[in-house]
């Protein structure tokens, strides 16, 4: 335990006790990092996830448990100025930043009929212009020591087809350049990974949706937050220092057929 003692993380969307951002924000609070979240619940209440009014207190509340220092902010990435003002915030708070976790998305499930311009570019802006802008801030105020780490998210658009085109090619877009990103830091001590977790079940779904996901998935469940989680905490830990550019997907054997 304690193996993250000493290390500052930054984990963007973190707004939901059942979602893979306050998974992720468990586990390291459990190795004993310090912890700075970002959230945006507008986003959250639009696409009505589930989540209690006060649920940004509670998940304080939770981590705190764990003896660490947390903090916390809402940002809107749609706007170009929030990823400097986040990276500014955290670095204000504790000094430094060590790992950055970019879980934030932004899907609103449209289908290419019913795209437009200025749904492309949400997408775009958020999942694309938002990580690469934190990437870059991260980088900056970086001490130049082995041990930075950087975890993107995506949804394993490389394996096969999938319904949302936005989606697909702004998450299709952090996959590319995760091998980009980490030759281009690895020279500054930082390693740059990124994770699919496959279906997670952060939600409830309907009857439907369960059956035809359990019928993939040949251990007979669903992925759970912790289960991303637990790889992660695994790859910003210094037992993973050998290991960059690399998509790693981690489904339970998710069948795509």
């Amino acid at each position: 335990m304690n193996s993250l003692k000493g290390k500052v993380a930054l984990i963007t969307g973190v707004s939901r006790r059942s979602g893979i951002g306050f998974g992720i924000a468990k586990r390291l609070a459990s190795e004993g990092a310090d912890l700075y979240l970002h959230s945006f619940t507008p986003y959250d209440r639009m696409m009505s996830l589930e989540m209690d009014q006060n649920e940004s207190e509670l998940i304080l509340q939770e981590l705190t448990k764990h003896g660490i220092s947390v903090d916390q902010t809402e940002a809107d990435f749609t706007q170009h100025e929030a990823p400097y003002q986040v990276i500014k915030a955290v670095v204000n708070r504790f000094g430094h930043i060590d790992i950055l976790i970019l879980n934030h998305t932004h899907d609103t499930l449209k289908f290419l009929d019913d795209l437009t311009a200025e749904e492309i570019d949400r997408h775009l802006a958020v999942n694309v212009r938002a990580a690469l802008l934190l990437v870059q801030q991260f980088a900056k105020q970086y001490n130049g020591k082995s041990g930075g780490r950087i975890i993107l998210l995506t949804s394993g658009q490389h394996l096969g087809p999938m319904p949302h085109m936005a989606y697909v090619a702004s998450k299709g877009a952090l996959h590319q350049l995760t091998c980009s990103l980490a030759d281009a830091l690895i020279e500054k001590g930082i390693t740059v990974n990124t994770v699919n977790p496959g279906p997670t079940k952060t939600y409830q779904p309907d009857e439907e949706t369960n059956s035809a996901v359990l019928k993939r998935m040949p251990l007979g469940r669903w992925g759970q937050p912790d289960d991303a989680s637990r790889l992660i905490c695994w790859l910003v830990s210094e037992d993973a220092g050998w290991i960059t550019g690399q998509v790693i997907n981690s489904e339970g054997g998710f069948r795509k057929g």
